[in-house]
């Protein structure tokens, strides 16, 4: 298939996905979950999310060209949720460079990706950008550096995507907001230490906003697009330098899944980024980006089939990092 422009994939059908390079594989990956015996059960905490049919599939491919195709629910939007933090950090990285390291660290946490604990032996400085604490830490610093910190992600992932119809939900914020209290007592803590430069209302308010964006599997893979061609964006300029883009991708890899990282390293092996509202991102650097969605997730808040899925497909087409 032929490259197409962003705004052309966004007004055009489906492509076919009959005859694409991992089509017959996604296929099969699609029946194979499909027999799951256990899909996990959709994040409760979050009263719009409850309700989610945890047996809903879908999985897209997106290649460096910026061909997309996929099998299932692969156009279907769904809350992005913690997967917005990559692209929050990516923007962050771009505007700030490795200023950003000095308040956030890249170690996996090995707790719960809402705990207190370490920020108290840690002096208030978070583990990694893709726990809570840390996703805090970098939308302070990207609400600072743009006045806009969720209006920049969802720019950025409506540009990649080429899709401009991308945008919040504001009952998924609201409803964030209103059992947020965990995410206020972090938020509280650094700025003690001097972590946190934002009001903190005004922080929470940006962070939920940000994370109940809706956007789909096509969507998103092709929106992480960025992070398989080395830091290059959909129309060829440069969003990270080749190394911001390695250590985005390293993070992923370490801390992308909660405390579940090395799990996902061992059966998946690839950068990944999962959100509870059931999404995973995934990185094949220079070959492909893969989004999957299952809105059932397992006690570490990662969607049971999409790690499947993509445990499927590093097995199937021997892709994986290591």
């Amino acid at each position: 298939m032929s490259h197409t422009s962003a705004a052309a994939r966004a007004s055009s059908p489906a492509p076919s996905s009959g005859s694409h390079r991992f089509s017959s594989v996604i296929h099969r990956i699609a029946e194979e979950m499909n027999t799951l015996d256990d899909h996990g059960t959709p994040a409760d905490y979050i009263p719009m999310l409850a309700d989610a049919d945890p047996r809903r599939f879908g999985m897209a491919v997106a290649e460096p060209d910026g061909t997309v195709y996929g099998v299932g629910d692969w156009r279907q939007p769904f809350s992005t949720q913690s997967i917005s933090k990559v692209f929050a950090l990516a923007l962050a990285l771009s505007l700030d460079g490795g200023q950003l390291w000095r308040g956030v660290g890249r170690e996996p946490s090995g707790n719960p990706f809402n705990s207190l604990v370490q920020l108290e032996y840690e002096n208030g400085i978070p583990r990694n950008p893709f726990i809570n604490a840390g996703a805090l830490v970098v939308t302070d610093r990207l609400q600072a550096l743009t006045g806009d910190a969720a209006g920049q992600v969802r720019d950025l992932l409506r540009t990649e995507s080429g899709n401009a119809a991308i945008d919040f939900v504001p009952q998924v914020a609201a409803s964030e907001a209103a059992f947020g209290d965990r995410n206020a007592a972090l938020a509280h803590f650094m700025a003690s230490y001097g972590n946190i430069t934002l009001p903190v209302p005004a922080l929470l308010a940006a962070y939920f906003r940000q994370c109940s964006i809706e956007a789909s599997c096509a969507d998103l893979a092709l929106a992480a697009g960025f992070l398989a061609r080395g830091g290059v964006r959909a129309d060829g300029s440069a969003l990270l330098t080749r190394s911001q883009a390695k250590q985005v991708n390293a993070v992923m890899l370490t801390c992308g899944t909660y405390d579940a990282a090395g799990e996902f390293a061992y059966r998946v092996g690839l950068p990944g980024k999962s959100g509870v509202g059931g999404g995973i991102i995934a990185i094949v650097p220079g070959v492909c980006t893969l989004c999957v969605w299952s809105p059932g997730l397992d006690k570490r808040g990662n969607s049971v089939a999409g790690v499947s899925a993509l445990d499927r497909f590093t097995t199937l087409t021997g892709l994986s990092v290591f």
